[in-house]
């Protein structure tokens, strides 16, 4: 009999894209609390839907009272940077107290498993509001592994193209709107891979839970300086770029592992792609000696940028 696996944020782009990879080998219900979205998620992913809102901890009740899941990937999150810093109590009850609600109603049914989706802006120096409320989720997810029967861990990754609201569908946007694209930071340097490298890792993450949990998970990536993608994509789309003004929150790296992270990080290999494994509760013995960010990270090449820019989905809401 197969196991049932409820997503949070399940009708977001990663949400969709895990439903549709894991429905073979699961029962997979999409969550979200937009019952419109919802219903185009279950047309595009051929699973069922259900209203689950995480900031009302009846509302999570209610769905795993239905579903009975064995499994929760909780993707729902607040994830823009800017809004975020406009609307702070909103990041704040969707990925702090939303992801609280997810984890008492996990223990309290007997959930199995947890997976929290986690962001590289988590990783110190943590520079704006998302950043935090993501590192406090998954500080919570894995403070509480050790105390219960429901193991808990989190993944933790930068950008993935072509997602809803990020820079990729914003710049077709603009190229229809204005003939051009216009800039918040070219010469930020960000971590950028595909959905469905995205996808893997959760599941990888998933089936690995043996020996993760109570751990956050953290793929080595490749960066990309804003510009170059820029140029790439200019030069695929016939047109050109000018700079703007930069966003509230944004800096100019990123960290996938932080400075004060290297005494409880370890590498590893999972499935031949090279990891970092965060314990949070304990300093490790082999632990690494420097962090990783797109100061010290290999830089993807213009094939690789083109190849991301290839890897638009057929479907994006």
């Amino acid at each position: 009999m197969k196991k049932t696996i409820l997503i949070t944020g399940g009708s977001g782009f990663l949400g969709r894209h895990l439903a549709a990879k894991l429905k073979n080998q699961y029962n997979v219900i999409i969550g979200a609390r937009n019952n419109g979205i919802n219903r185009r998620a279950e047309e595009l992913t051929g699973c069922e839907s259900t209203p689950l809102d995480i900031t009302n901890i009846n509302s999570i009740n209610d769905a795993f009272n239905l579903y009975k899941p064995d499994i929760v990937i909780h993707a729902a999150a607040t994830k823009y940077v800017d809004t975020s810093e406009k609307f702070a109590n909103e990041c704040v009850d969707v990925n702090v107290i939303g992801s609280s609600n997810v984890s008492r109603v996990s223990i309290d049914k007997g959930v199995e498993t947890v997976i929290g989706i986690s962001t590289d802006k988590t990783a110190p120096p943590v520079f704006n509001t998302y950043g935090l409320t993501k590192a406090l989720m998954e500080r919570l997810f894995t403070s509480l592994d050790d105390k219960l029967s429901t193991k808990f861990s989190c993944v933790r990754f930068g950008n993935i193209v072509w997602s809803t609201g990020s820079v990729f569908p914003i710049w077709e946007q603009m190229i229809q709107d204005y003939g051009l694209i216009k800039s918040t930071g070219p010469e930020m340097k960000r971590f950028f891979f595909t959905v469905d490298e995205a996808s893997n890792l959760v599941i990888r993450a998933l089936l690995n839970i043996d020996s993760i949990h109570g751990k956050v998970l953290v793929q080595r990536m490749k960066y990309a300086q804003i510009k170059d993608i820029l140029d790439v994509f200019c030069e695929c789309y016939k047109t050109t770029w000018e700079r703007t003004k930069t966003r509230d929150g944004d800096k100019l790296d990123e960290y996938l592992v932080g400075i004060l992270e290297n005494e409880y990080t370890v590498e590893l290999e999972v499935d031949n792609c090279s990891h970092y494994l965060i314990d949070y509760k304990n300093k490790q013995k082999n632990y690494v000696k420097e962090p990783f960010s797109t100061i010290n990270a290999e830089h993807h090449s213009k094939k690789e940028i083109l190849a991301l820019i290839s890897s638009k989905p057929e479907f994006i809401l």
